[in-house]
Formats: structure tokens, C-alpha cells, sequence
């Protein structure tokens, strides 16, 4: 269990754990050195189901034989059109060791999507998860001329489908252990003639302003990344680690999949993206990573059971977390924890903060990793005082991933951390943007030269968008999307995203984005946490039929003022949200104005909703 005032066991390595310049070629030494050991598990119909690195070589082995079987020839590309589960692993394995590119597609993608992604990404074979996604990609076929067959991981509610270009997982296997009898050396004659140059995945971008943009990886650049990931975050052959952000979103593709390839640590895959909260308790991970609206939402839950307890518990929480307080505020300005404070700590623990931490389901982590968004300082505090310790990481699809992070041994909320040892990271003085140059730096957008060479310049740096500042310590801050930051009509320089990380801190806030721009005010669009707003409207006898309803009462509407209020506390008098308005519509993943991992589209949104935006500057 890790001690808030030695945090040493959790500082990275730095030794190469396997050899490889391609994630084929790592994969099989994997499997060489590993073999008997556990992999990977995940939950079928009840029951934890193990996979050594032997038993994914086999299934490997077979679907790779099973696409030469199909002429997949080196080169060429293979989609998958599932949520995150082990078949994705095996595919995508597969796919790489064929010599092939490995694109992955949002099992919420619309079957417009569908197509038009495999139709940019030359897709020749589409695995699809089940009948729902099969059904999109029927959908579009006849407009794929270069798709060949379709691979259903699930035959479940298929079994009467005859369809020649549709074959199941299982019987795709069958062709490929029929082919490797024959041709017993083809597969590694295959992953040999892999080289570190080829290009290895494409990773879509969600593409908030126009079509998505299809970022090219190579081999190398994978290889490279994830071994330097090891210099930035350790981990073991001993951690266990969740598996459950899309596998397509490169955070999990490098962080979840790759990194766990390297490392050897157990990748455990949740039983769908809603059963997330069960499966964390029963895990129980060593590391977790997961994005801010997770950590928001363990947050939320804390505190509506928090209000649910009695006032003996309220009151060992309340005394628990400020002498965890009291050491988070030690450990983050670098001054030592005294005996006495530690003591106080274990008794802490006792009481109420192992509990705390047993009912998130991180009483065995050693550390937690946010990325892909921003995340409130206060947060991160949070969970430092219940003594686990939270770094954020930042990077993007172009970045392969982090290109930063908070070293465990000076964590500064608020900061994405100093540059990680394997790329360069600066600021633009001209414009303050943040650039980034390294060989973990993609190959650039396929088919769209013209949109590579604005992002790319002549001397290697990437133009990520970011507007950031870097201090004394040469730790990075976002300060915001240059495309973001708001210029009030009094000509007030304004970044949104620290009002609405304020915001997000609150139980019955998901997600807001201020307005504001050329405006004479700050206005915000809200979009409330149902669960725990239905909980308080049931506790307070509010009247409610559905969630429009809900966003609409007179209580609800008080509750979130009252939230307003209290972040605009914080704030100068200009830089204040004078209105707001609800979001009546519960959204989900497969809504247009979310992305993938549940963040509002801020331009989308002020489109959408446009009307309710002008009535609050009326």
C-alpha cells in the first residue's frame, strides 16, 4: 500500500524490459519469455476467464494464418469494430504480425462512419464485435469495393446468417490453423520482414471540426514510445492493470495494450463500459488509468454515499481526510511528514479512508494516471489525501500518446509535468503554443499531405494546439486551446477550461463549456450528472417524470446556481458565469456532441445550441 510520504516505490525504471523494434517482433519475444505466465483475463458470463501469453500465441498464430489464408497481403489494412475486449488485443495482434496496418473504428460510430473510415483507410478485412456492429458494416459494404470479408467476434443472435464475405472469429481460426499446417514458416517469415519504418496503426482523430484525420504510426515509433513510457511510469510483470477506455483512442491502444505487451503487467478487461465502477472493486489494480470524468465520478460517488451515512461516519471522514489533507499539503510543498502526522494517518486509514478507497476500488493502487483532458487541481489533492498518489500525464493521437508527465516524487496539480526524457517539448514565444519533437512523433495524416505539413513544420515540431506555459521547475501548464480562449467585449482574456474544471469538481456537474467569446458576459451549458441529481431531487421530494423534467425544476435549477455560485467565488468579478441553461437531453457515447471519451464538443455545442445561448445575452 503506498505512504504518502515515500513515494519512491513508485519511482520509473529505466532498463529495457524486451527486445523488439517492431510491436510484432516484441510481441513473439513476449511470448518466448512469458509463456506459461497470465496475460491477460477477462469476465465471460460470470466467471474470470485467464489467458497466458502462451494461449494468446495460439489464438495469435491461428487469425494471423487465417488472414493469409484471405490473400491479406503486407501493407495492407484491417479494421476492428468492437468495444475494448480481448478479441480487439488478438486482432490487432494479429493484424501486425501479418504485416498489415491495424485501424481501430468507435463501436459508436454511426455506419456512415463506418464507411467512410474503412473507405480512407483502404480497409480489405473488417473485424466486427457482434450483430449490432455487423450491422453497420452490411450497411455499407457495397460502397468498400476493396473489402473482402467481414470477422464477427460474436456469433451470438448469427447463427442462421449465410453470407460468403461474413465468417465468425472461431471459423476464421479453423482456416489459419489449416494454412499455418501448410506453410508452417510463413508467419515468421512475415513478423521478420516487419522494419521498424513500416507503418504499423492508424488512429483516427474524433474530428470535433470536419472529417477525422487518420494519424499514421509506425512500427518504430511504437517500439520507441513505449519503452520510454517505462522511463516515465514503471511498471511490472507483478502490477495489475484495467483495460476498458476504447482501444482505438491511442491512451489505451499505448498505455493499456503496448504497455502492458513491454512490461508484462496483467491486462484485465471490464464486462462492458458500464459495469466499470463493479469491475474496478473486484480487480482491485496496482496502477489505473483512466481518464478525468472517471475520477469525477468515483469523486461524486464518495460524496452521495458520504451524505447517505451516519454522523459518526460523516464525522471520521471529515477528521480522516484533513490529517490526509495535512500530509498531501506537506508532501506537495517538499517538506517531511512528521511522526506524529503519520501516526494520525494510520489511524486516518482505519477509520474511514480504506474505505474510502475499498469502495473506488483502488485500495491496492500504488498509483493513479489521469490524461486526455483537463482535471482539477482540487482533484488530484483529493485523492492524494486518501494516500494514493494521482499523475497526470499529457500528450495526444500525434504524440503516440504522453509527452509529458508528473513524476511521483514532485506532483504539482495543476501541472502536466516536465517533458518526458524521450521527446522535446517548448513553447512558441510568439503565440505560446506547446511543441513537441521526437521520434514518438507521428508519420503524419493519411492521404492529407497539405494537413501533415501545417502541423508538422520544417524542423520536426509539432503544432499541438495547445496553449501552455512552462515554469522555473520546467513543468508544462495548459492554459488552454489556442482556438479556446475566450475574449470577452471588454476585451478580457479569458480560458474557459479552469471555470469548467471548477464546475466539473461539483457531484452534479458531468460536464459544462463557458461561453463567451466576443460577449459582454460569461454564460455556461451545462450537462448535470443524472444519477446523482435524481438522487437529489428524490431525497428533497422534488416532482420529476423524466430528465428533461429534472433539468427543469425549480430545485435542480437553484442546486446548480448554488454550484455556480461557489465557483465564481473564486473568480474576479469579469471573469464570472452571470447565466446558464441545462442540458435537457441525457446524452451518451453514440450522441454527436460527445467524444469518445465523454467530453462535450465545444464548438459542436455552441452550434447546436445556438437559440438557448442567444436567449441568455437577450
Amino acid at each position: 500500500m503506498s505512504n504518502l510520504w515515500d513515494l519512491s516505490h513508485i519511482e520509473p525504471a529505466g532498463t529495457d524490459l524486451l527486445a523488439g523494434d517492431t510491436i510484432a517482433a516484441m510481441f513473439w519475444n513476449a511470448v518466448a519469455e512469458r509463456g506459461p505466465r497470465v496475460w491477460m483475463r477477462q469476465k465471460e458470463l460470470g466467471i474470470w476467464k485467464s489467458w497466458t501469453w502462451d494461449q494468446t500465441a495460439d489464438a495469435v498464430r491461428e487469425i494471423v494464418g487465417g488472414l493469409m489464408s484471405l490473400g491479406f497481403a503486407p501493407g495492407e489494412c484491417a479494421s476492428i469494430l468492437s468495444n475494448t475486449n480481448i478479441e480487439w488485443v488478438l486482432a490487432d495482434l494479429a493484424v501486425l504480425s501479418s504485416g498489415g496496418v491495424a485501424n481501430g473504428i468507435y463501436p459508436t460510430d454511426a455506419a456512415a462512419q463506418v464507411h467512410y473510415l474503412s473507405e480512407d483507410s483502404r480497409t480489405t478485412v473488417l473485424f466486427v464485435e457482434d450483430d449490432e456492429q455487423l450491422d453497420k458494416a452490411l450497411e455499407v459494404r457495397d460502397g468498400l469495393p476493396l473489402l473482402r470479408k467481414i470477422v464477427v467476434f460474436d456469433m451470438e443472435g448469427l447463427r442462421g446468417l449465410h453470407d460468403p464475405d461474413v465468417l465468425s472469429l472461431t471459423a476464421l481460426r479453423e482456416l489459419g490453423r489449416a494454412w499455418n499446417q501448410r506453410h508452417p514458416d510463413e508467419m515468421k517469415r512475415r513478423v521478420q520482414a516487419c522494419k521498424p519504418e513500416d507503418l504499423a496503426i492508424l488512429v483516427y482523430t474524433s474530428g470535433t471540426t470536419g472529417k477525422p484525420k487518420g494519424a499514421m504510426h509506425t512500427h518504430a515509433a511504437l517500439a520507441y514510445t513505449v519503452r520510454g513510457y517505462n522511463t516515465l511510469i514503471s511498471r511490472s510483470e507483478a502490477d495489475e492493470t484495467m483495460c476498458f477506455l476504447p482501444l482505438c483512442h491511442i491512451a489505451e491502444r499505448m498505455g493499456g495494450e503496448y504497455f502492458s505487451l513491454y512490461t508484462g503487467a496483467r491486462l484485465n478487461f471490464v464486462e462492458n463500459p458500464d459495469t466499470v465502477p463493479e469491475n474496478v472493486r473486484e480487480i482491485a489494480p496496482t496502477v489505473f488509468t483512466a481518464v478525468p470524468r472517471v475520477w469525477e465520478k468515483f469523486y461524486s460517488g464518495v460524496m452521495i454515499a458520504l451524505k447517505e451515512s451516519t454522523r459518526l461516519q460523516q464525522a471520521a471522514y471529515a477528521w480522516s481526510i484533513g490529517v490526509g489533507t495535512r500530509i498531501a499539503d506537506r508532501v506537495l510543498a517538499g517538506q517531511p511528514v512528521g511522526g506524529l502526522l503519520k501516526a494520525q494517518f494510520m489511524l486516518a486509514r482505519f477509520l474511514a479512508l480504506n474505505n474510502v478507497r475499498k469502495l473506488i476500488g483502488i485500495h491496492r493502487a500504488r498509483f493513479l494516471v489521469t490524461g486526455a483532458a483537463p482535471i482539477s487541481p482540487e482533484l488530484v489533492k483529493w485523492y492524494l489525501a486518501l494516500g494514493v498518489p494521482m499523475l497526470e500525464v499529457w500528450g495526444m493521437t500525434e504524440t503516440c500518446g504522453a509527452s509529458t508527465g508528473v513524476p511521483a516524487s514532485r506532483i504539482k496539480p495543476g501541472s502536466i509535468g516536465p517533458a518526458a526524457s524521450y521527446n522535446e517539448v517548448r513553447i512558441d514565444p510568439a503565440t505560446g503554443e506547446i511543441l513537441v519533437r521526437g521520434p514518438n512523433v507521428f508519420k503524419g495524416y493519411l492521404n492529407l499531405p497539405q494537413k501533415t505539413a501545417e502541423t508538422i513544420d520544417a524542423d520536426g515540431w509539432l503544432h499541438t494546439g495547445d496553449v501552455g506555459a512552462i515554469d522555473a521547475d520546467g513543468y508544462l501548464r495548459i492554459t488552454d486551446r489556442m482556438k479556446d480562449i475566450i475574449i470577452t467585449a471588454g476585451g478580457k482574456n479569458i480560458t474557459p477550461s479552469e471555470l469548467e474544471n471548477e464546475l466539473k469538481f461539483s457531484p452534479y456537474v458531468t460536464d459544462a463549456v463557458v461561453i463567451g467569446d466576443k460577449l459582454p458576459y460569461l454564460t455556461v451549458i451545462i450537462m448535470i450528472d443524472q444519477e446523482n441529481v435524481e438522487k437529489y431531487a428524490q431525497d428533497n421530494d422534488v416532482p420529476f417524470s423524466n430528465y428533461a423534467s429534472l433539468t427543469r425544476t425549480r430545485e435542480v435549477q437553484e442546486l446548480i446556481q448554488a454550484e455556480i455560485d461557489r465557483v465564481n467565488a473564486k473568480f474576479a468579478r469579469v471573469e464570472q458565469i452571470k447565466k446558464f441553461f441545462l442540458l435537457d437531453t441525457q446524452l451518451t457515447a453514440e450522441d454527436e456532441e460527445l467524444t469518445p471519451t465523454m467530453k462535450l464538443k465545444r464548438k459542436l455545442v455552441q452550434q447546436k445550441y445556438a437559440p438557448q445561448i442567444e436567449a441568455m445575452y437577450r
